[in-house]
Parts: C-alpha cells; structure tokens; sequence
C-alpha cells in the first residue's frame, strides 16, 4: 500500500531542493518579497498608459504575484548576490559573449548541450558568456518559431543540461516574445475557439480589413503578406504575421499577453539567464495608422521588463535585437537607465564591411566619432556576423543606397545572397546579406594565400574587440567558416549558408592541426581576446576616442577609467604598406614609449612624433609604457 507523506519539508530536505542560484520549489517559509515602493510606482505608471487605470489596478495585482513566487525560488546566495550587485560594473573588459546555436556541435553519441558545455571548457579564458540561440521546441526558422516557451528542444538535451552550462559561463537566453509558432498550444487553442486565446493575436476577418494606405505604412522586415489567413472553428481568420505565416504575432494589447510573457521572463532568470535577448523586439506592438515599428508602447514595454528585473534580478541584463537604422535603434537605450543594457550594434557590421572592400575607412571614421558612452551601465554589443548573416539596415543613412547596393552584390560576387524588405511602396531594398564574415572579405577563385586572408579576417575583427562595448561572436565567425552553399541547396534556406553543423571529433582534429586555416583564425583571435580581457583601457567604461589619421587606417584611443593607461588601436584595413605619423600632444596621448601587447614590440616616439610601420592589414595595440 502506497501512502502519501504530508509532512513540510524540513530544512536539511530544502537544502536538497537547491541549486547555486535558486530553489527547485518556491519556498514560502521565508518572508514574502515585497515590491520596494520606487518600483511599485514605475510599473504602475507604465501598466496605467498601456491599459489605461482600471486595467493596471487588476494587471498589477497579478504581476506582483508573479514577482512574489519568483523571490520564493531564490536562494538565500543569490539573495545576497543581488544585493551586492554594482549595475556599474555589470559589463568589464572581460566580457566576451560567443553566440551559438545549441546544437552546432555534433557528436551522435552525446546529447549536444553536453558537447557545447565541454567546448565552453575548451574556451575558459577567452569567452565568459555563451549565448545560445533559441534551444525550446520550435516549428521553422530554426528556433525562432517558438511552439513551447517553456521547454527545451529534447533534442538538444534538458533543463539540467542548461543549468550545468552555467556552471562554467554566464549565459544569455533568447526572448522571442514578439511572436509564437502557428504550431504552438496558444495558437490551436484559438484556431479551436478558446475564449481565453482570441485577444492572445492581431485577428482580422479578412485579409482585406487593413486599407492598403495603412499598409504602405507598416515597416516590414519581409517581402511576404502580413496577414496570413486560417481556418477556425469560427470561421476564417486573418492574423497579423510580421516574419511569416508560422510565426504569429502576440498581441501585447491583451494584459493577459504581457502578463504571461512576464512570467516566462523570470522563468528564464530562474534557468539560469544573465542576459535575455529581446528577439525582434521593434515590432512588439500593433497600431493601425503608424509604422508598428518603434512604438511608445513598445519602449514602455521593455522599460517595465526592465523595473521587474531591476526590482527582483538586478543582475539580469536586457538586450534589444533591432536590425534598424542606427538612430531608430539606439532609441532602446531609452535614457540609459531605464530601458536595454546593451543594444545590438547594427550599424558597426557593415560599416566594417565596406571599409575592407573599398579600403577605406572614411564612413567607419566618421560615424565613430558621433558615438558617445551611453551610461556607466548600458553599452553597445559590437557583433560583426550573425546567424542570419550581416544586417545592413544600420548602415541606412550613414552609407548610400548606392553604397549598400554595392556591398551587396560584392558579398553575391563571393558566393553569398541578399534578403530583401518590402518597402511599402512596391519596391524592395536589401535587409540582410546571407553570408558567413570570412566569406564575406575573401573570395575563393582570387590568387591570394591562405595566410594573407586571415591577416585580412583578423584585422576587421579586431575592430569590434576594441571598440566601446561588449563584444559578440558567432561561433562561425571564431572559426572563419565559409560559406556552405550546399547546406543552402539541401534546406532550400538562404540563412543556411552560415548554420552548418560542426562534427565534434573533426572539428578538434582541425583545430589541432596548425596548418589549417580554422586553427589559424581560432587561434590568432584567441589570442586577442584574451590580450583584451587583461586591458582595463578596454573596459567598456573606459574612454574612447576615434583619430582621423588616414582613409587606409581605423585608429582609436581607450583611455581606463582611472586614466592611468591608454591603448592606441591601429588598424590598416588596406592591402598595402602604411607609414604613418602621429603627433602625440595633438592626439592627447600621454607617452612616448608604447608596447604593442600583440607583437610585443616597442614604439619609441622621436620628440613628440611618433612613426610607425605598418604591413597590409597590420593590428597594432600599443600601450603607454611611461
């Protein structure tokens, strides 16, 4: 006979319920949290102008509990944790964060979370925060159809598998809120009827309920239809579909919508998230007669995400992901305390780009120098590639449309394609290039050695190690992979030219082997991470200061926050030898002896000049050395 043991579970039994960070079950012996009053009244007023005051009074009431179960999970570590936390030094010199799907290393014998916490192993020094890309079950767009916000993908492993990576890195976890699969238990509860799901989506009789002149005005990231239509059990339906007929957007207009995603926000932080990336957030909410793409409500959206953490996990960061121009983007900094924490760099990967194809910096340069710290706790994330590619909607208005069209087809020319946007107005433009970074700069059936395409690669890369931020790297890019045009012919997915699986034993037998080209870049860029993570001058804190020395050259200043030390970051971005001469009192450089910490030489300045060598796509980081 089985019987049930209703007894509460003693201390030492809680102490089994434990991991580092939080409880397995909430526990309700403590004191409940209370929300401190200076986040009571930001939430309040940010649910009041989203739903008016009636609304917010019912809405609030549940957000607090939500709030109140995820304290329970804490433990009384990460308690303390929390209340030690300096949001301004949430982001140092050593953050690197390397970005990858969860299963882009392959062993059929093991389950891929396993492998990929192995390989963080293998990284220990250079890499301090992995993010994985979406890892919960999903329908298409290889995990940003989301069908179960909750889960993760069993075939990519479990819960614990997650937890176990956190052992060895931070990690950041995708928010793909703006939008849910069609395959997903919230969208068949609303095909099948259910009272509760038919405000959970943007639901239109026909397709023709918007006025083509509303639609002219809807920013869209895609070419096909916005609207997509289904069969209910009452009646056909058209729903509002911003990336495809499989991705449904939610409808944040419904305070059950954002309630719910607020729970699975602290979900993911009681999983182990340090970062959440906020997927697409641009177009979170819906309104006929605007764009839907920057919204107020969509900015008092993230600012409330923001107060919840901020009251409750104050270590836990946002991150916005707007493929935008770069003034529309770095709008979601809002006034640097009060919304993201860092903010995708859109603009950096194809101004990069064009500056190695045209052997110019002059672009780069001159939108450098309008970049200014956001705060002492929000920074930009400097990423250069992606797993969709380049997006080069960041560069609008800093380049041409000349300019990007012409980028464009230089990256078609190497084996890469072109998404396009609709433009609302019958015609198209580029989105993003589908392409890999090593690809991108170096084409195939050119004459150039091996070794001369890797100082190219390594030199461009070394741009986004030294600028202002947090660097991002796709782990495509630490290898210099390149494009996979077969994975594009066998998936029928342009996107997939940068997605290819890696087997775990060949890629560490290539890695292993010096004579590869893999071993080469994963190595040399190795190397340089781990030179910045040593360097407070690179903190992202830390002054900077672009120099206009020459079109062949990037040059910038970084300067720690204590000003005791400075780095000179020079990079030739030509094919050709450069002299080049720097008047230091001109440039505020404070030494006339500087080390260059990755080839160790020493620069002696003559006077106040100092002359430097440089070989085509030469980094030099000289440091004051007096």
């Amino acid at each position: 006979m089985h019987m049930t043991n209703n007894t509460p579970p003693s201390p030492d039994q809680k102490k089994d319920n434990y991991s580092e960070f939080h409880f397995l079950e909430p526990d309700y012996d403590r004191n409940i949290f209370e929300i401190p009053p200076e986040f009571k009244e930001k939430i309040y007023e940010k649910l009041t102008f989203l739903y008016g005051e009636q609304s917010a009074n019912v809405c609030f009431s549940e957000l607090e509990r939500i709030m109140k179960v995820y304290y329970a999970y804490k433990t009384p570590h990460m308690i303390q944790i929390d209340a030690a936390f300096n949001a301004h030094e949430r982001f140092t010199e050593k953050d690197v964060i390397l970005i990858t799907y969860g299963d882009l290393i392959q062993d059929q014998h093991r389950k891929p979370l396993e492998i990929l916490a192995d390989f963080t192993k293998y990284l220990k020094g250079a890499i301090n925060t992995l993010h994985i890309l979406p890892f919960f079950p999903y329908s298409s767009d290889r995990g940003f159809s989301v069908t179960d916000f909750e889960a993760v993908d069993p075939r990519l492993g479990t819960w614990d598998d997650i937890l176990n990576l956190k052992s060895s890195t931070k990690l950041m976890f995708d928010g793909v809120f703006n939008h849910i699969s069609s395959k997903s238990q919230w969208f068949q509860e609303f095909l099948d009827g259910n009272p509760r799901f038919q405000e959970f989506f943007t639901v239109f009789s026909t397709k023709t309920a918007i006025s083509e002149e509303y639609l002219s005005l809807i920013l869209r990231p895609r070419t096909s239809e916005l609207l997509s239509t289904f069969s209910t059990l009452n009646g056909t339906r058209s729903v509002w579909t911003t990336f495809s007929r499989d991705q449904i957007d939610l409808n944040f207009k419904n305070p059950e919508v954002l309630l719910k995603m607020a729970q699975i926000l602290l979900l993911y932080v009681r999983r182990g998230a340090d970062h959440i990336r906020l997927d697409a957030i641009t177009y979170l909410w819906q309104e006929l007669g605007t764009s839907c793409a920057h919204l107020e409500e969509t900015h008092a959206v993230i600012k409330l995400f923001r107060d919840i953490l901020n009251a409750v996990a104050p270590h836990v960061a946002l991150i916005s992901e707007t493929n935008v121009p770069h003034v529309e983007n770095i709008q979601y900094f809002g006034n640097g305390h009060d919304e993201a924490q860092m903010v995708y760099n859109f603009a950096l990967p194809p101004l990069v780009l064009h500056t190695f194809q045209t052997g110019s910096s002059a672009a780069l340069t001159k939108w450098a120098m309008g970049l200014s710290r956001v705060s002492d706790s929000a920074t930009y994330f400097n990423i250069l590639d992606s797993h969709d590619g380049i997006g080069v909607l960041g560069a609008k208005n800093i380049l041409t449309d000349e300019e990007i069209e012409m980028m464009a087809l230089r990256v078609v020319e190497h084996g890469g394609f072109i998404s396009f946007k609709d433009n609302g107005d019958g015609t198209t433009s580029p989105y993003e290039l589908n392409t890999t970074w090593y690809s991108a700069l170096n084409r195939e059936d050119c004459d150039e050695t091996m070794d001369f395409k890797i100082k190219r690669f390594l030199a461009s890369r070394s741009i986004a190690l030294v600028m202002m931020g947090v660097p991002g790297i796709y782990l495509h890019g630490l290898f210099g992979s390149k494009n996979d045009a077969d994975a594009v012919l066998d998936e029928g997915q342009t996107r997939s030219i940068s997605r290819r699986s890696f087997d775990r034993e060949s890629l560490y037998e290539t890695l292993d082997d010096p004579d590869t080209s893999t071993h080469k870049i994963a190595y040399g860029f190795g190397d340089m991470i781990a030179l910045r993570a040593r360097e407070k001058a690179f903190n992202p804190n830390a002054d900077q200061r672009i120099l206009q020395i020459s079109d062949a050259l990037f040059a910038l200043v970084r300067t720690s926050i204590d000003e005791k030390e400075q780095i000179l970051c020079i990079t030739n971005i030509s094919s050709r030898d450069q002299q080049i001469t720097i008047d230091l009192p001109e440039q505020g450089l404070i030494a006339r002896s500087w080390l260059d910490i990755l080839s160790e030489r020493y620069f002696t300045a003559g006077g106040d000049t100092l002359i430097l060598d440089l070989l085509p796509y030469q980094v030099v980081w000289a440091k004051n050395k007096g």
